[in-house]
């Protein structure tokens, strides 16, 4: 993984520093929380519902065991044990003190970690794939290419002031485990004759007006990435809307001028930053490539695995939803779920923090990832090491089989820390889970995604959920939407409003529903939730979710 030049130290150093005496100017009242607000959101420094809450970067969602022993320290020492790992690979605390904030990014910056960007319109964390240098189905590690973004966008002079937020992700395999088509650029690698390059989508995002990127190239050589980029970047600074925020977003840039306008200011701009670059970008990416380079992969005895799967049911049912194909003979994938049947979606008490360390030192090679679906990762396991693996998981709360079933779910913080929700999120997925842990369904039910948002925002990803939520206020009362057939995938997908929102009363009871006609429509146990909506369409679901409605429409 990345490691922090002298240059990068120091300037973390500067930048810590100014914000040191940003703060103490706060606290003392020689700045208003107005004025102070552009300087802190510079930082990663939110004001929430009851606290300050700091948002630590986490660039593509790759971290080691020092790292991880760091954030843990962070919860213990400055919040209340705890961290909140969210949709962009992120971690949040949400009750520091602010006086005691510049003494977080202090001890963040021992090990190469900030809070820079992780707010405030301006190019964000670079995310990527969370199976990125490990996944069996990957064109190449993306990773140094987050890494190259992140570096070209950080403090990037002209693009400190956009008109809006703006966000970039990345991924290396044909599978878009990224999202890449809900980001204001998403870009997937891909080869042609032999030669790797991109494919450069432009224009996606989710909140109040949900819209799929648009392939704005379709093969971008790795040479051409960051000019192209930044001509992307330069021609939105222009043209993007600072009338209205709710407009301010590349993708109304997009549609209102057309992709095809765009597709035209960008290469001309794109001819003129080109002859600018000389190649020192990719000097650079070459000098970050090298820091990339894969583990030594150890030999084992595989005969453990298969041996532990014959013998112990609870590990079988783990090893079927949490591993994923490797690349190295022998090895797998883990994803540990930070979702346990009750617990808040994304979580991770200080205490669970070391456990991971201590796994990816132990059996990990040091390497750890924060998934978009907030998950926590070891990509790099022997086969041999699972069983012990598991046991540690399970003594510690991190044992649960549901990566990809429907507790598995995605919340934002919704209306218990979040300033601008409208509807609790937490609750609703914490009875959700525990509600289908009851029933023992999850199994039978298979691959089913739900995100929930507590508000327009969409931070919980509900507009590209198989089931997604939307909690609004309606006249002082919490109200459910449910959208149905969302994708976030290669095959990605806005979901479709099924009719009038459910109350929190009534919300689970619906869900329920739907998913019992859902094990009742489908064609037989191999055909998955979105698959049966594909091919049967809204009505039948529609149906279900308000059966009032559709026994008054049948009389």
């Amino acid at each position: 993984m990345y490691a922090y030049s002298e240059f990068d130290k120091n300037f973390l150093a500067s930048r810590n520093a100014q914000f040191r005496a940003q703060v103490e100017r706060r606290i003392a009242g020689h700045l208003t929380e107005d004025e102070f607000k552009p300087l802190r959101l510079m930082n990663g420094v939110y004001l929430q519902l009851h606290a300050y809450m700091l948002r630590v970067a986490i660039p593509y969602g790759t971290l080691n065991s020092a790292q991880m022993n760091m954030l843990a320290h962070l919860a213990e020492k400055y919040d209340k044990g705890y961290g909140h790992f969210t949709t962009r690979q992120n971690i949040q605390y949400n009750w520091p003190e602010l006086r005691d904030i510049p003494d977080m990014l202090d001890d963040l910056g021992t090990v190469e970690m900030h809070a820079i960007q992780t707010s405030g319109n301006t190019i964000r964390n670079v995310t990527a794939d969370h199976f990125a240098g490990a996944a069996a189905d990957e064109i190449a590690d993306p990773r140094p290419v987050a890494e190259l973004i992140r570096q070209w966008s950080t403090d990037h002079p002209e693009f400190q002031f956009l008109p809006r937020k703006f966000k970039v992700a990345v991924t290396g395999s044909e599978s878009d485990r990224a999202v890449t088509r809900a980001h204001d650029i998403g870009l997937r690698m891909v080869e042609r004759n032999g030669v790797a390059g991109f494919e450069v989508i432009v224009g996606g995002g989710l909140g109040r007006t949900p819209m799929l990127g648009k392939v704005i190239a379709d093969f971008l050589p790795r040479e051409d990435l960051l000019p192209y980029l930044e001509a992307i970047v330069s021609v939105y600074n222009l043209l993007g809307r600072r009338d209205n925020k709710y407009k301010a977003r590349i993708k109304i840039t997009v549609h209102e001028n057309g992709l095809e306008k765009i597709r035209d200011l960008v290469n001309e701009r794109f001819v003129d930053i080109k002859a600018r670059f000389s190649g020192f970008d990719q000097a650079l990416l070459d000098e970050i490539n090298s820091q990339f380079a894969p583990p030594f992969f150890k030999k084992g005895d595989i005969a453990i695995f298969e041996k532990s799967r014959a013998q112990d049911p609870v590990f079988r049912a783990w090893s079927d939803t949490n591993l994923h194909a490797h690349k190295a003979d022998g090895y797998s994938i883990v994803t540990v779920s930070m979702k346990a049947h009750g617990a808040t979606p994304g979580d991770a008490s200080a205490d669970q923090m070391r456990v991971l360390a201590d796994l990816a030192a132990r059996f990990g090679h040091d390497e750890l990832r924060i998934s978009h679906e907030q998950n926590v990762i070891l990509p790099h396991v022997h086969k041999s090491d699972l069983p012990e693996v598991h046991k540690i998981l399970k003594a510690n709360g991190l044992g649960t089989a549901n990566i990809g079933l429907i507790s598995d779910i995605i919340a934002c913080p919704g209306m218990d820390y979040c300033a601008l929700a409208t509807a609790r999120s937490i609750p609703i997925a914490q009875q959700i889970a525990t509600r289908f842990d009851e029933l023992k369904l999850e199994h039978e039910i298979g691959g089913l995604k739900i995100k929930i948002s507590g508000c327009i925002n969409a931070c919980g990803h509900h507009h590209v959920a198989h089931i997604g939520i939307l909690g609004l206020d309606r006249a002082g009362v919490e109200s459910y939407q449910i959208t149905l057939g969302g994708d976030h995938t290669e095959t990605a997908a806005i979901g479709e409003r099924a009719g009038p929102g459910f109350s929190a009363d009534d919300i689970i009871p619906a869900i329920e529903r739907l998913v019992e006609n859902y094990l009742d429509f489908r064609s037989d146990a191999e055909e998955t939730f979105i698959q049966t909506y594909r091919r049967l369409g809204m009505a039948p679901f529609k149906a279900a979710l308000y059966p009032e409605k559709a026994q008054a429409n049948a009389a």
